[in-house]
């Protein structure tokens, strides 16, 4: 899919890549934000007012499930309370919920790579590797945060709403770097129309 070419300022030339990365990482976050409803808490995930908890409901379980056992096997003894509350033995626990998914950052990988420059046939293999590189952070990040907070538990809100969701869009934004410089090449982007 080819996006109208904007005429940029010569100075801005060279950096039109990362413009045009930065433009859809927020215009598909805004389309989430908009439009993919759920309170924190709660269950219910919508889509124009459907119904679409399902996955994000699977997801959480398997987040939850996957992250006790990794924690379980690197030491710290944790419960699964119900199907999403990992709890240590004293007592700090961290509910999973559908925003803990990895799903908004898969979903942002797919559109910065489906409208980036480059072939579909080489598209329709990255996304998906990108896809599990998203998937693996997402587990680490979560399994990480919550052995973390074991002996650290104020430390919850600087860890889950800074530093690792700025981590993730810098993973995301590495991935998007390796595809136009490695995967496209610099060659082929030189030879795009200005």
């Amino acid at each position: 899919m080819k996006l109208p070419l904007i005429k940029l300022p010569q100075k801005l030339v060279p950096y039109r890549g990362v413009i045009g990365f930065v433009v859809i990482l927020m215009v598909s976050n805004l389309i989430w934000k908009y439009n993919v409803l759920g309170d924190e808490t709660d269950t219910l995930v919508t889509l124009f007012g459907m119904d679409i908890s399902a996955p994000f409901k699977y997801m959480a379980r398997h987040v939850a499930e996957l992250c006790t056992w990794l924690l379980h096997i690197t030491g710290h003894n944790v419960t699964l309370d119900t199907w999403n509350i990992l709890r240590h033995d004293n007592n700090v626990s961290v509910q999973i919920i559908w925003g803990c998914t990895g799903l908004k950052q898969a979903y942002i990988f797919i559109c910065i790579i489906a409208f980036s420059r480059g072939p579909w046939a080489k598209k329709m293999w990255y996304i998906p590797l990108g896809l599990i590189v998203v998937y693996l952070f997402n587990i680490f990040r979560i399994t990480f945060i919550i052995a973390f907070i074991e002996n650290h538990h104020n430390t919850f809100d600087l860890l889950h709403f800074y530093i690792f969701k700025y981590l993730f869009y810098t993973i995301i934004f590495i991935m998007w770097v390796y595809w136009e410089e490695i995967i496209v090449g610099t060659k082929h982007l030189n030879n795009k129309p200005q």
